[in-house]
């Protein structure tokens, strides 16, 4: 699988995180999109120069790469902000206990399988890794949250500016225990994301829509079959991208212009 992807550029700001969550997920109307399925989950920015872990190597050579996971590009306006792409990514993944070896304190995680959507987790230290869970902000071990799942460093995913690893972190610990409904994020992705980039459009229903905005979704079937879906938020993007990895179907009266 393949795609002609625009040339990537992160963007030049990033914003401060908030310091506790500000109000609870609603049953909006969405958009541009139709839902289906449930909301349920069993559950870079190119890193600056400056990060110490930038060249942090795998855990180990030739990992395996799951042959039917999808591909996507993401958009707001021009802009990439997501890339997900076997052509510029290392989408190896790796048994839990091998990808403890890699790990640094704020990492993003992602563990993977088919037929679900991937649950994602900030790693603390030790072992450790905080992530959203059954509606609650928890701390559990890497082994025990793989459940037997491969799984991948994914830093590079979104990209935006990282926030320093030490911030990353401390994003994360200040959230821990909280349930819902004080919990303001939609899925385990959105929360690690955020405690990684610090961006409010993480949040549910936190986006300030400016007139106009709109994001593109692009779900790179092969080199030639790339089908695009247009969202106002960007929570809406991620929710409906997970749905899709989850169930493996697009729905096609979400699509915008059909297939490129």
């Amino acid at each position: 699988m393949g795609n002609h992807l625009d040339r990537i550029t992160h963007l030049s700001y990033s914003e401060l995180p908030t310091g506790d969550p500000s109000g609870v997920e609603k049953d909006e109307l969405r958009v541009g999109v139709a839902y289906f399925f449930s909301d349920e989950e069993e559950e870079l920015d190119e890193r600056p120069p400056s990060d110490p872990y930038a060249e942090q190597s795998p855990p180990q050579e030739g990992g395996p790469v799951l042959p039917d996971e999808l591909q996507y590009s993401a958009f707001c306006r021009h802009e990439c902000i997501f890339s997900k792409l076997r052509e510029n990514q290392d989408l190896h993944v790796y048994p839990a206990r091998a990808l403890l070896a890699a790990c640094r304190p704020g990492d993003l995680l992602e563990l993977v399988a088919l037929d679900e959507p991937p649950h994602w987790a900030v790693y603390e230290r030790d072992g450790q890794v905080i992530h959203l869970y059954e509606g609650e902000i928890r701390r559990d071990g890497l082994l025990e949250v793989s459940e037997g799942r491969m799984g991948r460093v994914a830093n590079g995913r979104y990209r935006y500016r990282a926030l320093p690893p030490d911030l990353v972190v401390q994003n994360a610990r200040g959230h821990l225990g909280l349930r819902a409904p004080d919990v303001c994020w939609t899925n385990s992705e959105s929360f690690a994301a955020w405690c990684r980039f610090g961006k409010r459009e993480f949040k549910a229903g936190a986006e300030a829509r400016a007139p106009g905005q709109r994001y593109f979704l692009k779900v790179h079937l092969s080199a030639s079959d790339v089908h695009t879906l247009v969202f106002h938020s960007l929570e809406e993007l991620i929710r409906e991208r997970r749905k899709v990895d989850a169930s493996g179907i697009l729905k096609e009266l979400s699509l915008v212009g059909g297939k490129e």
